[in-house]
């Protein structure tokens, strides 16, 4: 089953069981992959959707900044609530010293010898590593690998 099927599956059970947190959580990751077919004139892919979840949980971590810097404890709490049922699509992250392997990897496959080469090597990890890793990890596994 697809991860987009999946989705509906779980709006579906939400809507039998009550869950009205779990069920407006899940009708607005439904709305955001809705979005992108439509701006885009795509049918989503599980890569798409997985995308679609890392921006949305990036969205919500920077609201809880946000709401905890102005003492709002409850909306803060609201959004947490909304990372742990979103957090649910993603596939198992990879470990710090796995996204560090595959960095040198990459690194040394591109033959990228300092920070002028940033770029180009966040462009092939973000290429290999979208979905399995999360991209502030993987940035900050490229800055040490290239200071080194």
């Amino acid at each position: 089953m697809s991860l987009k099927a999946q989705i509906t599956e779980d709006m579906k059970s939400a809507m039998r069981a009550k869950d009205a947190d779990r069920l407006s959580t899940i009708r607005l990751l439904q709305a955001a992959m809705k979005q992108k077919e439509v701006d885009d004139r795509v049918e989503l892919d599980d890569a798409m959707v997985i995308a679609i979840v890392d921006k949305m949980i990036k969205q919500r971590k920077d609201s809880i900044a946000a709401y905890e810097g102005a003492n709002r404890q409850d909306l803060a709490d609201k959004e947490k609530a909304e990372i742990a049922v979103i957090q649910a699509y993603l596939p198992e992250r990879m470990s710090a010293e796995a996204v560090a392997a595959a960095v040198k990897a990459i690194v040394a496959e591109l033959g990228a010898s300092g920070p002028g080469d940033m770029g180009k090597v966040m462009g092939a990890a973000k290429a290999q590593l979208a979905g399995k890793a999360e991209m502030a990890q993987v940035s900050a596994a490229v800055k040490a690998a290239l200071s080194a």
